[in-house]
């Protein structure tokens, strides 16, 4: 997401903030606030990486050259701790967040979630499960503050793990590791892998979501991306779909100024 030729705001950084502790340790985030941006809105980065690796580093400086606050946060991984423990901890993350708006200067009424990969999965699904009781969690001493988000960017992430395997490619099955996050094969947990499929949880009241995908993804199918706009559209939600001909995954060719254009165009036409 580096390449968008825009000035550079002067930041505020605070990295390694512990928002919330759990059995397995203190889970952290990274802040960076964009100095020039008067009570910015700001974006929960959630990083992929199959979910059992990966990081809160490096995440994606874009929407910061855009005037956005930006929050990267860990979660337990699915080698540790398998599903649904890693929702739990982002939505403890912006009850955290939210609640801690005033000490860092940014607004708290209109969150953003975004994610790649594994990571735009979970960013939809906890976009999608706001106020869920099964996937709200315990977590963290704001309990009495909201873990609702107001819209969702979702960068060719999965989203239907009932219809995934039938539709992906060997290579996909081979490195999505979904028997590790559910802690046993998606044929013998279905209810389990609905609860954690973003399509099974869409209802009316969804905030709009941004869709990015490759049409020549071979680790997550472009056809997940299709479901989830076919389902927004069947309720009538604000849901945008921007699949790129011959990208792969995590492909430059999805990530590319146009792209960044449109989602600040986006989140604008919705928030403003």
């Amino acid at each position: 997401m580096d390449v968008l030729p825009i000035r550079v705001q002067t930041q505020t950084i605070e990295k390694g903030i512990v928002y919330t502790s759990t059995g397995q340790g203190d889970l952290l985030l990274d802040l960076y606030i964009p100095e020039e941006s008067k009570n910015p809105y700001w974006v929960i980065w959630v990083h992929g990486g199959a979910w059992h690796s990966g990081t809160k580093d490096n995440p994606p400086s874009a929407f910061l050259k855009l005037g956005y606050a930006l929050a990267s946060v860990d979660y337990r991984l699915s080698v540790g701790k398998p599903f649904s423990a890693m929702i739990h901890d982002i939505k403890a993350a912006i009850r955290f967040l939210r609640a801690n708006a005033d000490k860092y200067g940014y607004q708290d009424r209109k969150i953003i979630i975004t994610g790649s990969s594994a990571g735009g999965h979970l960013a939809a699904l906890v976009g999608t499960t706001n106020n869920h009781k099964d996937l709200e969690g315990t977590l963290g001493s704001q309990l009495n503050i909201s873990s609702s988000v107001q819209l969702i960017l979702d960068f060719y992430g999965p989203r239907n793990f009932k219809t995934i395997l039938s539709q992906s490619t060997p290579h996909g099955i081979k490195v999505r590791a979904l028997a590790l996050l559910l802690s046993k094969p998606v044929e013998k947990v279905p209810e389990l892998a609905e609860l954690a499929s973003p399509v099974f949880h869409i209802d009316a009241s969804d905030p709009p979501i941004f869709i990015a995908h490759g049409d020549q993804d071979i680790q997550v199918p472009v056809n997940q991306s299709l479901e989830l706009k076919a389902k927004y559209k069947k309720l009538g939600l604000n849901v945008e779909l921007e699949i790129f001909s011959g990208a792969g995954h995590s492909s430059k060719q999805v990530f590319t100024p146009k792209l960044i254009e449109q989602v600040d165009k986006f989140i604008k036409r919705n928030f403003d």
